[in-house]
């Protein structure tokens, strides 16, 4: 049999242990040593079969301590709750913290904020011409003490430069709300969703092992006048997040 074929049975045999709930979160894969006398296979193949599921995102390798099944407990996220929540009459609600609530989680995030040239491409998502100015509200959000992802607004100075979404702090009612006050309500957005590795930077801001890829999550909104007032770009490691979105046929 040849050499792929022996490190992807190896692979396959404790890829399903895992998702069978034999090996747990936090169980501790068995050694090199003990996989080569159960599969009667080198060291060279299991390292294979080891490199795979840690590129997939279920085994964690630790120097000096073994090799481990990750935590795996995906936080759930709704997109529409934030849509319900700009309705008028409705309460107002940050999404993530809801849905971290809601889960009997505690939810937590750091804030800075900022007058930058936005990136080109959210420039072109915010309609802005030449060297116009954004501000920023960069957030890192925490789950029980853990770093889980961060999610970066942008709004134009224009708009923004006199409220509380140009300085810095937390909200307590929403930039949303803010934006609504300022007569710029948010009454249609469009989601962009893609898949990617991360860059060192998102890496170390999150604390990621080896192998997590990221899910980027970019929303804009719009005024009532079709106008671009807000590009909140989020970071979510795939191995932490689950989107779910619900449609109903009009």
């Amino acid at each position: 049999m040849a050499r792929s074929s022996l490190y992807q049975q190896v692979a396959a045999e404790l890829r399903k242990a895992i998702y069978v709930g034999a090996l747990g979160p936090g169980d501790q894969i068995p050694t090199e040593a003990e996989l080569m006398e159960a599969h009667a296979v080198s060291r060279n193949t299991v390292r294979l079969a080891l490199g795979e599921l840690e590129n997939e995102g279920l085994i964690l390798r630790m120097r000096r301590r073994g090799t481990f099944v990750r935590e795996r407990r995906p936080l759930l996220i709704r997109p529409q709750d934030e849509l319900s929540s700009l309705r008028a009459g409705e309460p107002r609600i940050d999404a993530f913290v809801h849905a971290v609530t809601s889960e009997g989680r505690e939810a937590g995030q750091d804030i800075e904020v900022a007058i930058v040239q936005p990136p080109e491409d959210v420039a072109t998502r915010l309609a802005l011409a030449g060297r116009a100015l954004a501000v920023v509200r960069r957030r890192l959000r925490y789950v029980d003490g853990q770093p889980y992802n961060t999610n970066d607004s942008y709004f134009p100075y224009a708009f923004v430069a006199e409220s509380e979404i140009a300085r810095p702090g937390d909200i307590r009612r929403g930039a949303n709300r803010v934006l609504e006050e300022l007569g710029h309500p948010q009454v249609r957005v469009i989601d962009d969703i893609s898949a990617r590795m991360p860059t060192p930077d998102e890496s170390a801001r999150l604390q990621l092992e080896p192998g997590t890829p990221v899910v980027v999550y970019v929303r804009v909104g719009y005024d009532p006048e079709d106008v671009p007032v807000r590009v909140a770009v989020s970071v979510l490691p795939a191995d932490k997040h689950l989107i779910r979105y619900e449609l109903e046929a009009r």
